[in-house]
């Protein structure tokens, strides 16, 4: 059977790659400048836990068309969210009968773009829960820790022992959007780290920032909790208690959260990586989503929306580097400006 990873990407490669390190057949469907990259380095994982594997050039598959998916039995998409309703147009032509299609995207509705577009196939949506970078050269890391999450369903059970592997089990969910939202509120410290220009651990070891952090998951489990939806355990704490613990002062959040920042030192988050390369990040994905929740509740959540500002002018090219202090003092200003 094969496996088709679309939109091979940092998080495409990786889990890509590991699949390919243990014996699976993939093919990897990306841009021109991966599979030049790949066709002159191949690939090299590596992880926290001290991984370092290699995947030879000669045995990399990788297309730069879509027809390359029209073979694969499982199909991982791995696009950018803005990307999801173009690749499913894609795929829907070349798909072939029977096709399992997976989303391991960030964000919330992906799954449900593809299921649109793709009404014959059956469509799964996933969550890569670990942080992936980027170190050029073929060379991919994976600097914090997690399997891979998804929906649970028969057309999964070939492919369980090829994950399981490859050291990326599948833990499969009877229900997916709760474990989606806590990932989400996970993610929303994408905008924080790469505001702050820092490593994500040296970022969370700043009370200042994790206040940040703390100010936009407060905000996003409260209008949770108006919608009735309760966010999956997905760390050692329950969502509604992360908060709390990260605004507590540095030497208590070092002994009583000391897991928090058993991150790789070389773990970024993927929007510092896409505003270092000047691509357009997922911001609309992670933080653009609580916003919308709050719309449909007919609120407002002015934390997330400053966040999204924020990024937004430093896609256009200001600065980052912001000061802990400086950003928390934007975020409690917007919090506290009356509602338009």
């Amino acid at each position: 059977m094969t496996i088709a990873v679309y939109g091979a990407g940092g998080i495409g490669c990786y889990v890509g790659g590991r699949l390919a390190a243990a014996g699976a057949d993939v093919v990897f469907v990306g841009r021109p400048r991966l599979a030049g990259e790949l066709a002159e380095h191949g690939l090299r994982l590596t992880d926290y836990r001290g991984a370092d594997l290699v995947v030879p050039a000669e045995e990399i598959r990788y297309a730069t068309t879509p027809a390359a998916a029209g073979e694969a039995d499982l199909v991982l998409v791995t696009v950018k969210s803005a990307g999801t309703a173009a690749a499913a147009g894609e795929l829907a032509s070349v798909l072939k009968p029977g096709a399992t299609v997976v989303s391991f995207q960030n964000g919330i509705r992906n799954g449900e773009v593809l299921q649109e577009r793709l009404p014959a196939h059956t469509v799964l949506t996933g969550m890569v829960p670990f942080n992936v970078l980027n170190r050029g050269a073929g060379a991919f890391h994976q600097g914090t820790e997690g399997a891979l999450d998804v929906q649970r369903h028969p057309s999964l059970r070939p492919y369980e022992a090829a994950f399981t592997a490859a050291g990326l089990p599948l833990t499969q969910h009877d229900e997916i959007l709760p474990v989606q939202w806590a990932k989400l509120l996970l993610n929303l410290n994408n905008a924080v780290n790469a505001l702050s220009d820092l490593p994500l651990r040296d970022e969370l070891a700043q009370r200042d920032y994790r206040r940040c952090l703390a100010a936009a998951q407060a905000e996003t489990l409260e209008l949770l909790q108006a919608a009735g939806i309760t966010p999956a355990q997905l760390t050692a704490l329950p969502a509604h208690r992360l908060p709390a613990v990260l605004r507590l002062p540095d030497f208590l959040f070092k002994r009583l959260a000391a897991r928090m920042l058993a991150i790789d030192p070389l773990a970024r988050s993927s929007m510092w990586e896409d505003l270092r390369a000047g691509r357009r990040t997922e911001i609309d994905y992670l933080n653009g989503e609580v916003v919308r929740l709050a719309e449909s509740l007919g609120r407002t959540a002015p934390v997330n929306a400053q966040l999204i500002e924020l990024i937004r002018a430093a896609e256009a090219g200001r600065s980052v580097a912001v000061p802990g202090s400086t950003l928390l003092r934007a975020l409690r200003s917007a919090a506290a400006a009356p509602a338009s």
